[in-house]
């Protein structure tokens, strides 16, 4: 299944199947005004990363795989520490350090959708050192005509 990002024009496709078939780190697979979807492949032992969105509520959901999903106030107080897997939720609070770390035998298989609109249209990322440098370069911008906050504070990144 191929997904394009056609930004804020309607869209619709079987989002699990997407989910599933997903072998980058990130694919953002459709971007509104207001709210970004991304489908991410995690890699046995490897994790997201932890981070901190002040502006930024997420939800994610897991299709496949098992992970530890840990969150706090701070990155040195992540008093949130719970197994997932295929079917759980996840919501992460604007502000909250967070981190999701594949503990299963699989490639941990999930979407996020992020509000507001946190990465450029259709920016696919194969790694997570590719977004890394494509975050640090300036090269993963949230677009011109989605809606952002007034102050957009810089995300933070352990």
């Amino acid at each position: 299944m191929t997904i394009k990002d056609i930004g804020p024009e309607p869209q619709s496709f079987d989002l699990e199947k997407a989910t599933l078939e997903n072998t980058n780190y990130r694919t953002v697979a459709w971007s509104g005004k207001y709210l970004q979807l991304t489908l991410m492949s995690i890699p046995v032992g490897e994790d997201i990363g932890l981070e901190a969105h002040p502006e930024t509520d997420q939800f994610l959901r897991l299709d496949a795989g098992r992970g530890r999903v840990q969150m706090g106030p701070t990155k040195d107080r992540l008093d949130f520490d719970q197994e997932v897997e295929d079917g759980w939720a996840i919501f992460v609070p604007a502000g909250t350090w967070h981190n999701v770390t594949n503990i299963g035998e699989e490639a941990l298989q999930l979407y996020a959708v992020y509000a507001p609109v946190h990465h450029s249209p259709g920016k696919v990322h194969a790694t997570a050192a590719d977004a890394e440098l494509d975050e640090h370069s300036g090269n993963d911008e949230p677009p011109s005509w989605s809606v952002q906050p007034a102050q957009q504070p810089s995300d933070e990144h352990a």
